[in-house]
């Protein structure tokens, strides 16, 4: 079966709008904003009008902090501080990748937790490992929901996941251990990646390199989640797995694109309502 990710998505999206109508009867409106650093990335551009397109959708409001290229490291904090104080924000994210001269890490760690709705800051990342999580990572995160949409059990399963970025790797293994899957990762240094690939139930690919995953490497009914984004020799856009050698094989199989990306996007909707509800629960109780 080939998984559309589009529609998921898009049911996603329309249960976050129902809770963020629900919000405004408090007087509570979630609102998200985006930080912008440059306009070189085309990736990147695509990703930041797809969620100001799924902010519309879902009735929330968005706001776009564009900045150039040579900003400082000072001036991007100096903003997120103001967000972090701005009590009419629920949601803060800054766009990656940023230039050289920018540290990734210290800007996206002075978001306050609470409006950190792509998870990355250490507070959340921390709650992610102890399952005490309420803002998960976006990619990692509409992964599970495609489990959960799906019907398919993970427990006791064989889960491999190449790639151990902090953005994808490391949280959907975290978060497939919570699913009481075993889980293996592997990496550029991994050894025989094929052979452990070959015995996955359920194989998850954050690679970055078109065609990784071949026939050779996929069990016979496995389940097949591609994260890559890449470009084949045309300048489309495909995925790391070789779609037509594996879709043969697998029992379900995420395409690229149409697969996880709109998930992203939608999970983002639901961490900024979910965002806004944390930080008003004392209105919603009184």
């Amino acid at each position: 079966m080939i998984i559309n990710g589009k529609e998921l998505a898009d049911k996603i999206i329309t249960q976050s709008k129902s809770e963020a109508i629900k919000l405004k009867k408090y007087g509570i409106y979630p609102k998200f904003a985006v930080i912008i650093v440059g306009d070189e990335d085309p990736a990147s551009k695509t990703y930041v009008s797809n969620k100001r397109k799924a902010c519309e959708k879902a009735e929330i409001n968005s706001e776009e902090y564009p900045l150039p290229s040579t900003v400082s490291q000072e001036k991007i904090i100096e903003i997120i501080e103001r967000l972090n104080a701005d009590k009419t924000v629920s949601g803060i994210l800054v766009q990656l990748p940023l230039p050289p001269h920018l540290n990734s890490k210290i800007i996206c760690e002075r978001i306050s937790p609470l409006k950190d709705v792509d998870a990355f800051t250490s507070v959340n990342v921390g709650k992610l490992i102890q399952g005490t999580a309420t803002l998960l990572p976006c990619t990692p995160a509409g992964i599970i929901e495609i489990f959960k949409h799906e019907n398919i059990n993970l427990e006791g399963k064989h889960c491999v996941v190449l790639g151990r970025s902090d953005i994808v790797g490391k949280p959907t293994a975290a978060l497939l251990l919570q699913q009481n899957a075993t889980v293996t990762v592997c990496h550029s240094k991994t050894k025989n990646i094929t052979q452990h690939c070959k015995k996955a139930d359920v194989l998850i690919s954050a690679v970055g390199k078109r065609n990784f995953v071949n026939s050779e490497m996929v069990k016979k009914g496995a389940v097949i989640i591609d994260v890559g984004i890449n470009k084949d020799e045309k300048g489309k856009l495909c995925g790391d797995v070789d779609f037509k050698s594996v879709e043969p094989l697998c029992s379900y199989i995420t395409p690229v694109p149409g697969g996880v990306g709109p998930l992203t996007v939608a999970m983002l909707i639901k961490n900024t309502v979910t965002a806004s509800r944390i930080q008003n629960e004392r209105i919603i109780k009184e």
